[in-house]
């Protein structure tokens, strides 16, 4: 009964809207395509009827629009059938940028939560402090990052830590929100609770603000560790990176190898949805921990 339920209530909607998007990408695609078909065909004096179009359409070499099962093609060659060590392997360049990710997400959750703890216990902190994280997110990543990548290699830094660098100011802004709002979440009542217990501000932080804080860290990171992944592929593409997801969309572009960007993209996709996952996991397991339900 309860397998039941669930091919009813979550396998059935999600399986019918992802049947409708490839369809829709498919009609996209020879939609898309047909023009070079049509071209072709009129240089070279002959007709070619619609059949002919949507086969032609499914097997162009630089489509415009490459169909679903082209994309899917690419990305078992390049990821089952190459050596993950080779440079035609997207799981190679996952890698890479996994690598950038991960030191820039660790970064800037850090100073997030350091930022944070030091607004909501510092006035001063807050109202001048604040006002900067905000603003600081107004600047365009594609303008700032290759500044960031200029400045550090004149200084001689280069290879992981400029990517790394762009991640963290992408993802440090989430985590100073989401634990700013988590370390005021408490009740007044829970505070005043606190002070009649004459607990020391130490104590208040441990035990009242950091446990309530847990929900929206995990939230906030959630956001971060997305976006990290944003900022490292970002940072890949100012630089002629010759590995990494940015890389293989640059060269994709470079050469018209629009399979090759798709394949790229949907690697990126399905690595921020591991990394999120990750992430959730952790959050479970936290809450599950300090006997709270997720």
């Amino acid at each position: 009964m309860r397998d039941e339920s669930f091919l009813k209530d979550k396998l059935l909607p999600i399986g019918t809207v992802v049947l409708l998007l490839i369809a829709v990408w498919y009609v996209a695609a020879v939609y898309l395509n047909a023009p070079f078909e049509r071209d072709t065909a009129g240089r070279a004096s002959t007709e070619i009827g619609f059949s002919q179009i949507v086969r032609n359409t499914m097997a162009q070499e630089r489509p415009v629009l490459p169909a679903p099962h082209q994309v899917i093609v690419e990305i078992w060659d390049t990821t089952v059938n190459k050596a993950i060590t080779s440079k035609r392997s997207l799981v190679y360049h996952a890698w890479i940028t996994l690598s950038a990710t991960l030191l820039g997400f660790g970064i800037g959750a850090a100073l997030g939560v350091l930022l944070a703890v030091g607004i909501v216990h510092n006035r001063a902190m807050d109202r001048s402090l604040m006002p900067w994280v905000i603003a600081s997110q107004t600047i365009p990543i594609l303008a700032i990052a290759p500044m960031i990548i200029v400045v550090l290699n004149a200084i001689g830094i280069s290879g992981l830590l400029p990517k790394a660098l762009i991640s963290t100011y992408l993802s440090f802004f989430p985590v100073v929100v989401g634990m700013v709002k988590g370390l005021r979440s408490p009740e007044t009542i829970q505070l005043d609770l606190m002070h009649t217990y004459n607990a020391s501000p130490a104590q208040t932080f441990w035990k009242l603000r950091w446990p309530s804080s847990m929900p929206y860290l995990f939230t906030s990171l959630k956001v971060a560790v997305a976006i990290s992944l944003v900022g490292a592929i970002v940072g890949e593409l100012p630089t002629g990176a010759v590995a990494g997801l940015g890389a293989r969309l640059l060269a994709g572009s470079y050469y018209g190898q629009t399979v090759q960007i798709w394949a790229a993209l949907f690697m990126a996709a399905a690595l921020a949805a591991i990394l999120v996952m990750i992430v959730g996991l952790a959050h479970t397991a936290v809450l599950k921990r300090m006997g709270a339900k997720p």
